[in-house]
């Protein structure tokens, strides 16, 4: 059933109050019409619970804004949702349209930071997150008395020579949810073995991210990626007000997965509203995801933290290889990975998901 303005409804008994699913939520298609962003479709989804979030059909299908009852979740980055025409592969170069937003998908046969793998230059974090998706599916239905709504697309990584690997995307979510679900399956379409790297660049920031929020996870060990990060190890954790400044810090992490392989990370904002608190979750797969990386990057003007499961690491595809860490994928192999993110609306809702994880 639909749980809506504090109460259960059947499928029948909404039927009886409204003219369409829109008067409620749904999702709908839109394309943006100004400057750098122009031609990019988007799907906008609407749960009706105030939890609403946008998907760049030409972006690799990444998850861009979203927001709670108002408040934005996701870190929307200065280039904004930029078309994939801009793109820059080169070096650094993805940053000039890098979007923020929730997820941004970084892969699939490279990811992290720029490098030469093999006598390949590599540029940082992959094509994945700018490519356009096709045979692109934006819909809503009713089962039985809950009504899911979803987009699902294809995108294809290929060269002449080389790799030719695609990731089918389905994005989906409820009416009466806060919540969403990533599935991603890869396959192989090519006749030789290709390296497969998936992270998924989960990006938090301002009002969700503020003085005081903490970053709560199951985490067995961690260690600060560099010597620039090593002084903020102890306090990782926690999340400071804006400074001038601030240099990017890294930090790998150690999960435990529960007890159905699940880990579930948590950020909390427990001074969000006079005390209300507000808090988001990423939950994903351990066996399909096996590491993580937290970005911390509290500078003035560059406000985020990247929460990041992954199956490799972020220091380029060379480092991966060497460490005996890189994954590949067969010809005619997949590999299907699972995201979910969703919202704490209180203080309480986030102590409960801490307390079923102890």
């Amino acid at each position: 059933m639909v749980k809506l303005f504090g109460r259960s409804w059947t499928h029948q008994e909404l039927a009886r109050h409204m003219g369409g699913i829109s008067q409620l939520g749904g999702v709908r298609q839109v394309e943006l019409t100004e400057g750098r962003y122009r031609g990019v479709r988007v799907a906008e989804f609407d749960t009706g619970t105030g939890f609403s979030f946008s998907v760049l059909l030409d972006r690799g299908m990444d998850i861009g804004a979203c927001k709670y009852q108002g408040a934005a979740l996701a870190w929307e980055a200065a280039p904004g949702p930029t078309h994939p025409a801009y793109y820059d592969s080169k070096g650094l170069g993805w940053l000039r349209s890098f979007h923020g937003g929730l997820v941004a998908t970084c892969g699939l046969t490279y990811a992290g930071a720029p490098t030469t793998d093999e006598g390949q230059e590599l540029g940082l974090h992959g094509r994945i997150s700018n490519t356009p998706a096709s045979n692109v599916w934006v819909d809503g239905a009713w089962h039985a008395d809950e009504y899911e709504m979803w987009a699902l697309g294809r995108m294809r990584e290929a060269v002449v020579f080389g790799e030719n690997l695609t990731l089918t995307r389905r994005v989906s979510s409820r009416l009466g949810e806060s919540h969403l679900r990533i599935h991603d399956r890869v396959v192989n379409e090519g006749c030789s073995v290709q390296p497969l790297m998936m992270l998924y660049h989960c990006n938090f920031s301002f009002p969700l991210l503020a003085e005081g929020t903490e970053l709560i996870a199951p985490t067995a060990s961690v260690v600060a990626r560099d010597a620039v990060a090593a002084p903020g190890l102890a306090n990782h954790a926690k999340y400071e007000a804006p400074i001038d400044g601030y240099a990017e810090q890294c930090f790998y992490h150690e999960m435990r997965a529960d007890n159905g392989g699940y880990v579930t990370v948590i950020l909390a904002n427990r001074g969000f509203n006079n005390g209300a608190g507000l808090g988001a979750y990423v939950k994903y797969h351990q066996a399909e995801l096996p590491r993580f990386t937290q970005w911390k990057m509290v500078g003035a003007g560059t406000y985020v933290t990247g929460l990041e499961p992954a199956n490799c690491g972020v220091e380029g595809r060379n480092k991966d290889r060497a460490s005996g860490k890189l994954q590949f994928l067969q010809p005619g192999e997949q590999r299907e990975f699972q995201l979910e993110i969703g919202v704490l609306a209180d203080n309480a809702a986030i102590d409960a998901l801490v307390h079923k994880q102890s």
